[in-house]
């Protein structure tokens, strides 16, 4: 089986299992293998375009479902789907010069990973690694003028997998103290939260009597959520979003049976450990008693310089336990990491997207290849399931936390077992009927079923619940009964939950302080304010900037008067740890605006915009550390206005009705392309928090069908 073809960019143990592969398999291609040429797929495979551009794929099989994917998504995304694969097996400097190398250096780990153990895989997720990068290749040959840079490149399932292979190197140690550093600030002023809402409605709640999902992700407009059906009639048909540039990344939507989302929940994955140096041996550790030596691996990369190429080569070292991250004063420190070697993550997906009840889908998630996130499910049959999934060490030792090393003199004190999944924190058709996560920890995933710390490990993470999750459950811990529609309104709640609990002692603050006219005046106004993010709304502009400079003045001091309490978790925090500094503050913010905007009693969407191509709209949403269910994030624009980069983007709702119906909405558009119309009309529906109906059934594809065609086809 071809690997690549350019086998001189692998290492000298890649180029030995490219040999091995090889001679097992006499020199087939890809398409040899399975008896299907991408030329035979082409013609089998019908790609359907609906409203808004959105690919309904119809295909024979698996391999012809993720080659349909592949040509829609370099329709859509021309080169943003390939490099991907490139970076994946380590070929990223030919084309960028040696600002890659360091990324090759590490996939071409990952890629010797992939490449040893593709025959591992069970037979259907291969058919859909194989069948995307035909996809590809076929898309290549076809337009040849499209990607001159990629003439004679040619990509094989192999590629495919190495995106969802987890190789660990001594660079993750470098990312660890990198992302410590990142944290750290983030914690001085948490309005910017990285993360994703989700909610699950059982039978009990919903006006329909079936289950209800929502699922919220909230990523950078430029991390590729790519919306798309794939169907294969008597064995899948799929509604959700894969990522461009790949079939098995952060997949989530629905099939006629069950549907899932998720949320970052950033479990304690992995553990440092410091062995002692053997004294009269060089590089060799103790461990048990022995003296043993360190692993060496030499990995080679090409790069391009100017017209010409040359390599770099580079020492990786590790240990059984994992890879050598650091060296100093006699101890050598490793990284143990949960994931490290993993390559089923697709095949994990692959179980995930064709199972037909919660049993089949658990088994799934039993494999446990998907290291982390928060996952959220519902079903036809009316289940509703949460999971706190993660790929969590049974640690036999007590963990060193973010930046300790544990000390080990005895193997038996690293950790080498995961906690199984049916000991991971979960909640399975709960009190109430309903579960929700906005990345807080699972222990408030239901008021009504509160999972107390002391039934978990001391490293899982500990209670807290954060004024976005408090938002989400104003909303949902309730006892109406929900129709989609009202859930679709409700997931677009323009509160802004810090206003209820600390606009009132401001203004409280800023009167007792007898301040000058136009600070009264400026107060009478965040007064008459409705505590909402609504475009229209008043006051939330003037109220977010008071808050950046209270938070700021006040460093890292506590800034409510009664922090969060597990025991009141609902209830907490509340009021001004310091009215005097807020009212110094509330000053500072009214002059901030002045010198930015000329005033400060703005509307909300004078300031927030949502910029993409042509469209220049206000936009209602704010930052999750102000307690936002509708969260954006923003960057100040040339004009000082604020321009939305991410949060809300990609949002799906979908009832188990029979058949299901769903709505959604991609705000960033089917594509990037700024001469289509798909790229910016979702994004004036967005503006006006709204959604587009989904067409599921082959009813729904036919009334709203813009173009069917076979790839290839002009």
């Amino acid at each position: 089986m071809i690997l690549s073809m350019k086998v001189s960019r692998r290492s000298a143990c890649q180029s030995l299992i490219c040999g091995v592969i090889l001679l097992i398999f006499g020199c087939l291609t890809p398409s040899v293998l399975s008896g299907q040429s991408a030329d035979e797929l082409a013609k089998q495979v019908q790609i359907r375009r609906t409203q808004y551009g959105v690919p309904h794929i119809l295909a024979p099989s698996l391999r012809g479902a993720a080659f349909g994917l592949a040509y829609c998504e370099l329709e859509d995304y021309g080169e943003r789907v390939i490099r991907p694969l490139v970076s994946a097996r380590g070929d990223l400097a030919v084309l960028d010069g040696y600002a890659a190398i360091e990324s090759d250096l590490i996939n071409q780990q990952g890629y010797e990973r992939a490449a040893a153990t593709y025959h591992l895989l069970d037979h259907e997720t291969r058919e859909m690694m194989e069948g995307f990068a035909q996809g590809i290749n076929f898309y290549l040959r076809q337009y040849p003028d499209a990607f001159p840079v990629y003439k004679d490149w040619t990509f094989t399932g192999y590629d495919v997998a190495a995106l969802t292979t987890g190789v660990v190197t001594e660079a993750n140690g470098r990312r660890f103290v990198e992302r410590l550093k990142r944290e750290k600030a983030e914690r001085e002023l948490q309005l910017t939260e990285a993360g994703s809402n989700s909610w699950a409605f059982a039978p009990s709640r919903t006006a329909s009597g079936k289950a209800i999902l929502v699922r919220n992700p909230h990523l950078s407009w430029s991390a590729g959520y790519y919306e798309a059906q794939l169907t294969v009639p008597g064995q899948l048909n799929f509604y959700g979003d894969f990522r461009i540039g790949g079939v098995f990344a952060i997949i989530g939507g629905f099939s006629e049976y069950l549907g899932w989302s998720t949320t970052n929940n950033h479990p304690d994955l992995d553990e440092i450990y410091a062995l002692e140096a053997d004294p009269e041996r060089a590089d060799h550790y103790l461990i048990d008693g022995l003296s043993l030596p360190l692993e060496r691996k030499m990995v080679r990369a090409e790069f391009k310089n100017g017209q010409a190429l040359a390599y770099e080569t580079r020492e990786f070292l590790f240990t059984p336990y994992g890879p050598v991250i650091h060296r100093e004063d006699g101890k050598i420190y490793i990284l143990k990491a949960a994931g490290d070697g993993e390559y089923r993550r697709g095949q994990q997906f692959t179980r995930m997207l064709l199972a037909r009840n919660l049993e089949e889908w658990k088994a799934a998630m039993r494999m446990q290849a998907i290291t982390a996130s928060n996952y959220m499910y519902a079903d036809a049959e009316g289940n509703i399931f949460y999971v706190w999934n993660a790929m969590t060490p049974e640690l036999p030792v007590a963990s060193g936390g973010d930046t300790a090393a544990v000390a080990v003199q005895r193997s038996a004190q690293i950790w080498s077992k995961i906690v199984p999944f049916d000991d991971l924190p979960q909640l399975h058709n709960p009190k109430g009927g309903y579960l929700h996560n906005e990345n807080d920890p699972f222990h408030f995933t239901n008021l009504q079923e509160i999972l107390r710390p002391d039934q978990f490990p001391a490293h899982f993470p500990q209670p807290r619940l954060r004024q976005r999750s408090q938002h989400s459950l104003q909303l949902i811990d309730n006892e109406d009964k929900l129709s989609l529609e009202e859930v679709v309104k409700r997931k677009h709640s323009m509160r802004m939950l810090l206003a209820d609990q600390l606009k009132d002692d401001l203004i409280r603050a800023v009167r007792a302080a007898k301040p000058k006219r136009e600070i009264r005046q400026a107060i009478d106004h965040l007064e008459a304010w409705d505590n909402s993010v609504a475009a229209e709304s008043r006051g939330g502009v003037l109220f977010e900037s008071w808050f950046v400079n209270y938070a700021r003045q006040m460093k890292e001091r506590e800034l409510y008067a009664t922090p969060w309490s597990f025991d009141d978790p609902m209830a907490t925090p509340r009021g001004l740890a310091d009215p005097a500094t807020a009212v110094t503050a509330f000053g500072a913010a009214v002059d901030s605006l002045k010198a930015a905007y000329g005033q400060w009693d703005l509307a909300w969407g004078d300031v927030h915009r949502l910029r993409l191509g042509d469209v220049d709209l206000p936009v209602g949403g704010g930052p999750g550390g102000l307690g936002c269910f509708r969260v954006l994030w923003f960057n100040e624009d040339k004009d000082g206005k604020m321009r939305v980069r991410g949060g809300d983007g990609w949002q799906l709702a979908v009832e188990f009705s029979d058949p299901p119906r769903a709505y959604s909405i991609l705000a960033y558009g089917q594509t990037n392309n700024e001469d289509s119309p798909h790229h910016t009309e979702q994004a004036e529906m967005f503006a006006r928090n709204q959604m587009k109906k989904v067409a599921y059934t082959e009813e729904d594809i036919q009334s709203k069908l813009l173009r069917a065609y076979h790839p290839g086809e002009e």
